[in-house]
């Protein structure tokens, strides 16, 4: 426990983690995987609770161009995070891991309101806290939702776990040349224009002095030798 650089953290996954090879739906060898690393670093000591995106099940984007309605859209978002919070429940319980979703609009018969008290209280019982159906409000993403719980709780570090181990000037995957940040200011994010998160989270983590580390999950060390303190990923600091 001594050794460890955060205690309590807040980890956000794209809807996309959840995803087959297809890139929809709700893949359970996935699930399972993003469950052993979550079991790992709760087995360490550290309070975790995630937040997790539905880019996986739907895609607010093509409703808004068929001519949906914001608010529509934005709510079945919400609704796709709460499958996808219950797919980890889930795979976490199966690891072993005691877990509750709560979520941001009442849905009683299959999940814990969102009461900030009670979670942090599950969070110090060792308890895996999942948050989902993001504020409970329209026209906020999950980026800022992740950024606003994470607060909420008092996490030392809200963690974005992506498929690459940092963040790049362009995406590597289409420029092998590109520059990999180790560290980067909030102002630096929002100048670049960088897709670490939504302008409006990257902002309230700056107001608030959260630090953001952006890290590949798929990497089966990289979370452990972040809490550990060593040099992982990207940091987005004061």
């Amino acid at each position: 426990m001594n050794e460890l650089k955060y205690r309590r953290i807040l980890l956000k996954l794209s809807g996309e983690a959840l995803a087959g090879p297809s890139g929809f739906g709700i893949d359970p060898a996935q699930a399972e995987a993003i469950a052993r690393r979550v079991g790992e670093v709760s087995r360490m000591g550290v309070e975790v609770a995630l937040v997790i995106g539905a880019g996986n099940l739907w895609r607010g984007k093509q409703g808004l161009e068929r001519g949906m309605d914001r608010a529509t859209a934005d709510y079945m978002g919400m609704l796709g995070t709460v499958m996808n919070a219950l797919a980890l429940m889930d795979a976490l319980e199966r690891e072993g891991v005691l877990t509750r979703v709560q979520s941001a609009i009442e849905m009683r018969a299959i999940a814990e309101p969102y009461i900030r008290r009670r979670a942090i209280r599950h969070l110090e019982k060792g308890r895996v806290v999942v948050f989902s159906a993001g504020t409970g409000n329209p026209y906020f993403s999950t980026d800022t939702a992740a950024a606003l719980r994470a607060m909420e709780i008092d996490a030392d570090v809200l963690i974005k776990a992506t498929k690459v181990d940092g963040v790049y000037d362009a995406d590597p995957k289409r420029h092998p040349e590109a520059k990999k940040f180790d560290r980067l200011t909030y102002i630096e994010v929002l100048n670049r224009r960088l897709e670490v998160m939504d302008s409006t989270a990257i902002s309230l983590c700056m107001e608030n002095e959260l630090p953001i580390l952006v890290l590949n999950l798929w990497d089966e060390s990289a979370l452990y030798r972040a809490l550990r303190g060593e040099a992982v990923g990207t940091l987005v600091h004061p």
